[in-house]
């Protein structure tokens, strides 16, 4: 096999049972990329090269006794707010540098009962908060895919950036990530990868570094759907030890693959029409619409009026959740602990300073600020009424469609440091995605076109709660319609 790394997750389970080549081999292959690209795209925070090849060794053994499980001998990269047994978690800040969980959680502990080997853990944005990997206190993770308009550095997306980044760059086969607004959908679109957020409750949050709790979802980052389907499968499972995890059966979801869409009811959300949206972007939408028409499904346009409203109430549900999540991190229970402080006060309020990054500083402010006295009715509590009226709109329209075709981004990738000084215009990101998270609905993006300069974008499916079958189905039909095969010219 002459690049192992460039194979996709199915391919490369496939050659590992065949004994094509090796756990071990492959896994020296993606060692050997990281040590290679990481100075320069920053995809990894800690890399475990002694513990991946232990790993490889065994599965290999487990394979040549005719043994192993879905995932045997199959390198990924593992998002930094996955708690991993002896391994630093830092969820991309200061505040958690050095911690070494004790314990694995549920999403990593069932990939590697799979038979999944661990190459490290992938940078992000510091506690999940940001869409373009620059919060992370260990630097900014760079877009391995370049525009032919411009040499700028470019980003992978966020909050799962180092996921994104990792996989289009060929330094994994696949990589846990995690959604809270569109942190696994946005970066996958930015990178020409495939990105799903199953529906919420379907994969354990235990061990997941909180960062909004009714919102965080994890989920896998692809290069293949699926690849993605394969991955979610061992990602997902009923947990007893989150109260939010759903006791409901893992399907098999490669079954969906390659169904078709004919006789599917697809719906178009009129609202996703938004001012200001670059027309390569409708361009796309509009050819997403015809691919699957010419597949026989029916299209039709829906009504989810209240499409409008759902960043304004992302962005006071998720920071009053993040307020009371990170209130722990204080210098006295959990987090890094300021060293000069004069007082208890000091210590709290310095602890904290030094602790957590700007963006993660602005996100507690206006948490605090809306669960305040004073505000919680005019804020907070409104915005629950309009998140309830957001999954409405979706309950409204799952008697008229089987799933939804939006765009997956209002833009492709921008350069590091384009958005930095206007946070609104960052938050814009999300404006797509943010829907799935409030409803709580399943939502998958497949790279299906490139712009003017060359870069991936891609098209967004959502679908019913706890109908991912059908949104992999969906899926399926417009990467076989999109052909895309593109990957970012190696210049790191």
């Amino acid at each position: 096999m002459s690049d192992l790394t460039r194979l996709t997750l199915k391919a490369a389970l496939d050659g590992l049972k065949a004994k094509s080549f090796s756990s071990e081999e492959i896994t020296r292959a993606f060692v050997a990329n990281i040590d290679a690209a990481n100075p320069r795209l920053n995809a990894y925070v800690v890399q475990t090269t002694d513990k991946a090849l232990d790993m490889a060794r065994a599965a290999d053994a487990r394979i040549a006794k005719g043994e192993g499980g879905p995932l045997e001998g199959a390198p990924l990269g593992i998002k930094d707010l996955f708690c991993t047994d002896g391994v630093q978690t830092t969820a991309g800040s200061n505040m958690l540098k050095g911690f070494v969980p004790p314990y694995e959680s549920t999403v990593t502990a069932n990939l590697w009962r799979d038979g999944a080997v661990m190459l490290g853990k992938l940078n992000m944005d510091e506690f999940a908060m940001g869409s373009s990997n620059e919060t992370s206190a260990f630097g900014p993770v760079v877009n391995p895919w370049k525009s032919s308009a411009s040499n700028a550095d470019l980003t992978p997306g966020g909050s799962s950036g180092g996921s994104a980044s990792a996989v289009a760059g060929d330094l994994c086969l696949a990589a846990t990530a995690s959604d809270t607004g569109g942190s696994i959908r946005q970066p996958a679109a930015f990178t020409g990868t495939v990105g799903v957020k199953p529906t919420y409750g379907r994969a354990s949050r235990f061990g997941m570094v909180a960062f909004a709790s009714s919102l965080d979802q994890a989920g896998p980052i692809t290069k293949t759907v699926e690849d993605a389907a394969i991955l979610l499968r061992s990602m997902c499972s009923f947990d007893p030890k989150d109260s939010t995890s759903l006791d409901v059966e893992t399907p098999d979801w490669t079954q969906s693959l390659g169904k078709g869409v004919k006789g599917l009811r697809i719906g178009v959300p009129k609202e996703y029409v938004v001012d200001g949206m670059p027309a390569e972007i409708q361009a796309l939408w509009d050819q997403g619409v015809q691919w699957l028409k010419a597949a026989g499904a029916e299209i039709v346009e829906i009504s989810l009026p209240h499409t409008k409203y759902a960043l304004p109430a992302y962005y006071i549900i998720a920071p009053a959740e993040a307020s009371s999540n990170l209130a722990r991190y204080d210098g006295m229970r959990f987090g890094h602990r300021a060293t000069d402080a004069k007082s208890l006060t000091d210590l709290y309020e310095t602890s904290r300073a030094e602790g957590f990054g700007k963006e993660v500083q602005r996100r507690l402010t206006i948490g605090a600020y809306v669960l305040s006295a004073g505000f919680y009715d005019a804020y907070y509590v409104r915005a629950l009424k309009v998140r309830r009226r957001i999954a409405m709109d979706f309950d409204a329209v799952w008697d008229k469609v089987d799933a939804i075709l939006t765009p997956s981004t209002p833009s492709a990738a921008f350069a590091l440091g384009d958005k930095q000084i206007d946070p609104l215009q960052m938050y814009l990101n999300d404006i797509f995605t943010v829907t799935a998270n409030l409803a709580g609905l399943p939502g998958i993006s497949v790279p299906a076109g490139v712009d003017s300069g060359g870069l991936p974008l891609g098209l967004q499916v959502i679908g019913k709660a706890l109908d991912e079958a059908t949104v992999f189905q969906v899926a399926s039909a417009l990467e076989d319609a999109a052909g895309f095969t593109a990957k970012p010219e190696k210049w790191w």
